[in-house]
């Protein structure tokens, strides 16, 4: 895969179509965490991390939904530094739900994600 020119520019439809994606991931990983944190069971210090994974892996794809807002983001080498940015963000929210979850099963936590 060859890297992008200086001033090589993407289709905006192409674009439009990424910033939609990344709006509806980051809609749902705002809409876990709300619901995560309006349970109104207790915190323990086994939620921290799952927490922590979860809000930097939100705001990861916050700074790319802006980023895709941006102008200039219809150059390629812009946009696809905020691609790859978008996918870290999204690994990191997957891990932190993925750890939540592990502890709900084994009843390590005292904020069931199940219900």
């Amino acid at each position: 895969m060859t890297e992008p020119g200086p001033e090589e520019k993407i289709d905006a439809t192409f674009r439009n179509g990424s910033l939609t994606a990344a709006g509806i991931i980051l809609g749902f990983s705002l809409s876990f965490i709300s619901r995560w944190v309006s349970n109104p069971n207790d915190w323990s210090s086994i939620d921290i991390l799952p927490m922590l994974l979860l809000s930097i892996g939100i705001a990861l794809q916050v700074k790319v939904f802006a980023d895709l807002l941006a102008r200039d983001s219809l150059i390629a080498a812009k946009y696809d530094r905020a691609r790859r940015l978008f996918l870290i963000g999204l690994s990191i929210v997957a891990i932190g739900i993925t750890i939540a979850l592990v502890n709900d099963i084994l009843g390590m936590g005292k904020m069931p994600i199940l219900g």
